[in-house]
């Protein structure tokens, strides 16, 4: 069994975990259990900030089992009541009973209860190092940490890119990982079309996973922009796999794709960049703008892909004046079309940073 500690949107985690895994549950406000025929890879998942396997034996045993050489440990306590001075007294006890036996350890300090990402990466306790080690703690079982998410590599693959531009909006790697994660498990030769492929950033994270990554843009400035960002990542990344990518000039509502597309995974037309919160008059026009481009979309490619092929695409959502977000009213017209809304919700999942103004409306569906 797993431990994901999810992510800030745990909702929008567990629905990546829901997606690939199996037995998925729930156990904290963010902590979730789930189970693997293999190990998963943290630097694939999106919606995770750590992984761990639970524990087959105590924390003791485990470090009492470890080759000779001094210990680095360090503990997040996720139990009820749990605090700093909890999860210190947790490995100080670990740390004395070692050092009885001779063995050196050194004790990460606590802040908090729970470590976080960076001291824990700072630290060296991604399971990398097997003597490296951070154990968590919950109200049931103990875990050892065998991933932690590595924010710089994001940070380098979001600021570094060559060609940017924010006003067609900046979608994060994560949650671009997200979107292709949400379409399911597929095989490695699989081919992702981001038909709305902007400065290319799911078809970067899609090279990363091992898939063929297959992008067309209406403006041919960003299709530029993607063909010299994954230029630019294949020499950073120094890739060795056959994935391959393909860019081209296109308008989603009416380009013919070059088969085969196994997913289709994007961020749809979000209309005009916002720096304050619409007037009524204002969103009415936004969001019949969105609708037609993105029902357009949506009618052209059901004719181009076969029955169950997944169809993940983040729509707009406009933040109102009591906090709300208002969503484009939508999924009545996509089930005309041909797709099945695989949401466990029929508002999707929205993605934001707090007050933001446009947020992002994850839509999950599968061709009839």
């Amino acid at each position: 069994m797993y431990l994901s500690v999810l992510g800030r949107q745990s909702d929008i985690s567990m629905a990546e975990l829901e997606a690939l895994y199996s037995n998925v549950k729930k156990i904290g406000l963010c902590l979730a259990t789930f189970d693997s025929k293999e190990t998963p890879n943290i630097d694939k998942l999106g919606g995770s900030i750590k992984i761990a396997e639970k524990l087959p034996q105590n924390p003791l045993d485990y470090l009492r089992q470890l080759p000779e050489g001094k210990i680095t440990l360090g503990i997040s306590d996720y139990s009820k009541n749990a605090t700093k001075k909890s999860a210190a007294i947790e490995a100080l006890k670990l740390k004395k009973i070692l050092s009885r036996h001779n063995r050196s350890v050194r004790v990460v300090e606590n802040k908090e209860a729970i470590l976080s990402t960076a001291t824990s990466l700072h630290n060296g306790l991604s399971g990398k190092n097997i003597r490296k080690i951070e154990f968590i703690k919950t109200n049931s079982a103990w875990y050892k940490v065998i991933g932690i998410q590595d924010i710089d590599a994001y940070s380098k693959r979001d600021q570094a890119r060559p060609a940017r531009d924010a006003k067609v909006g900046m979608l994060p790697p994560k949650l671009a990982q997200i979107l292709i994660n949400l379409c399911g498990p597929l095989p490695k030769d699989s081919c992702i079309l981001d038909p709305f492929c902007g400065t290319g950033v799911v078809l970067q994270e899609a090279l990363l996973m091992g898939y063929h990554a297959y992008g067309t843009d209406i403006n041919e400035r960003m299709v530029d922009y993607s063909e010299k960002n994954l230029k630019w990542l294949e020499k950073l990344e120094k890739r060795t796999s056959d994935a391959f990518f393909q860019v081209t000039h296109g308008d989603a509502t009416s380009f013919k794709w070059t088969p085969p597309i196994d997913a289709v995974a994007c961020e749809g037309y979000l209309g005009k960049p916002m720096s304050k919160i619409p007037t009524e008059i204002k969103l009415k026009t936004e969001k019949q703008e969105c609708s037609t481009i993105i029902l357009g979309f949506l009618k052209n490619l059901a004719n181009q892909i076969e029955p169950n092929t997944p169809v993940v695409i983040a729509c707009p959502a406009w933040l109102r004046e009591d906090g709300a977000y208002s969503r484009l009213e939508i999924i009545d017209n996509i089930l005309k079309l041909g797709y099945n809304v695989n949401n466990k919700s029929r508002e999707g999942l929205l993605y934001h940073r707090e007050k933001q103004i446009v947020a992002r409306d994850i839509i999950i569906l599968r061709k009839d």
